[in-house]
């Protein structure tokens, strides 16, 4: 008979076997948006059960679970703002059916869909943790003290601030520690990392500053103010602009360490706010269930534009478009009724409306 072998596997090293024996993208946390708002996401037991979590991921889950359901909103607002942004080109942030691999194994490619998933990423955790921080819904954080003193406009520093730089650390922590963990001589970490900062400093370079007045009837002759972060809407353009000027990069040795440089060398070297890529990025025409891509048949497009990114022929990957008619029911002859409401008619039109080719 053969010999039976019976190893006993702490849940440590349980957990290193599964990771490595089933490769998780630095993404796959994504897939904390997936889950009920009923299931715990943090706390010892929970945080191991989350599949979507590297062993690092998962020790900051039981250091800092009070922090764990900002990270699931964070999931939440990246795939809402990424599907805001490329609503209208032909990879709209498409997500796949089921799985820890949300947004399909096209993330697994150096491209610039990656490039902006990460940086979307980074710069959600970072502004999930810090409105929490706010609000009062962490015990290890609140309002940014620090903002002390007058302004060179005069203004008093005041209020509550927002405490960005709790959300950055915490941001640096969790979603970089899957790229750390690999180690910085590959060229993927590096892009990841670099993209993941990009996403961050989006936040930081668009900061705001709000201001209340103080005075006998509203004269301001004493204004405070405090800082508060951007609204991700204005986070998810930037980056998205980011996006479209994205430099293509390879991995270059200098001396005894390695650096991504532009693959064009007359292209100068990216600012740290830039999006870098390594791969250039599939046509997402066709359908492609291995990758995630769904193809774009069946899309709706925009028919009476050529040039425009929403545009059937760039859409539809030609003239592959056709034009129906749909009949709309919208809101018309609206009135106002004093006091204090917009009282309105539902009108039926009938538009115009163009698909891509099956």
């Amino acid at each position: 008979m053969p010999t039976v072998f019976t190893v006993n596997l702490t849940a440590p090293l349980l957990l290193l076997l599964l990771w490595a024996t089933h490769p998780t993208m630095a993404t796959n946390w994504l897939s904390l948006a997936r889950l009920p708002r009923s299931r715990p996401v943090s706390g010892a037991s929970p945080c191991a059960r989350l599949r979507g979590l590297t062993p690092g991921q998962v020790g900051v889950c039981r250091a800092r679970g009070e922090v764990m359901e900002s990270v699931r909103k964070a999931a939440e607002m990246v795939i809402e703002e990424c599907q805001h942004q490329f609503r209208n080109r032909r990879w709209n942030c498409s997500t796949t059916p089921r799985g820890i691999n949300v947004f399909g194994r096209v993330m697994n490619q150096g491209t610039r869909e990656a490039a902006f998933v990460h940086a979307l990423s980074s710069a959600a955790v970072a502004v999930a943790v810090t409105r929490a921080c706010t609000r009062g819904e962490l015990e290890r954080c609140g309002c940014d003290r620090k903002v002390r003193g007058v302004s060179p406009e005069g203004f008093q520093w005041s209020g509550c601030s927002d405490n960005l730089s709790y959300g950055v650390a915490f941001s640096q922590t969790f979603v970089d520690e899957p790229e750390r963990a690999k180690g910085l001589s590959a060229g993927r970490p590096l892009m990841n990392l670099h993209n993941n900062e990009a996403g961050r400093k989006a936040i930081l370079h668009n900061m705001q500053v709000e201001c209340k007045c103080h005075g006998v009837s509203g004269s301001c002759e004493l204004r405070t103010c405090w800082k508060v972060m951007p609204p991700f809407r204005r986070v998810g353009v930037v980056l998205k602009e980011r996006f479209d000027g994205a430099t293509e990069v390879r991995l270059t040795r200098i001396g005894s360490r390695t650096a991504l440089l532009p693959r064009d060398p007359q292209v100068k070297p990216p600012a740290a706010r830039d999006l870098l890529y390594l791969a250039p990025s599939p046509d997402f025409c066709h359908l492609d269930p291995d990758n995630g891509i769904p193809g774009t048949a069946g899309r709706r497009c925009n028919g009476t534009s050529r040039l425009a990114p929403d545009g059937c022929e760039l859409v539809c990957c030609g003239p592959g478009y056709r034009a129906g008619r749909a009949e709309v029911v919208q809101r018309c002859s609206c009135k106002f009724s004093w006091c204090c409401s917009v009282r309105c008619q539902q009108c039926k039109n009938t538009v115009t409306i163009h698909t891509c080719r099956v």
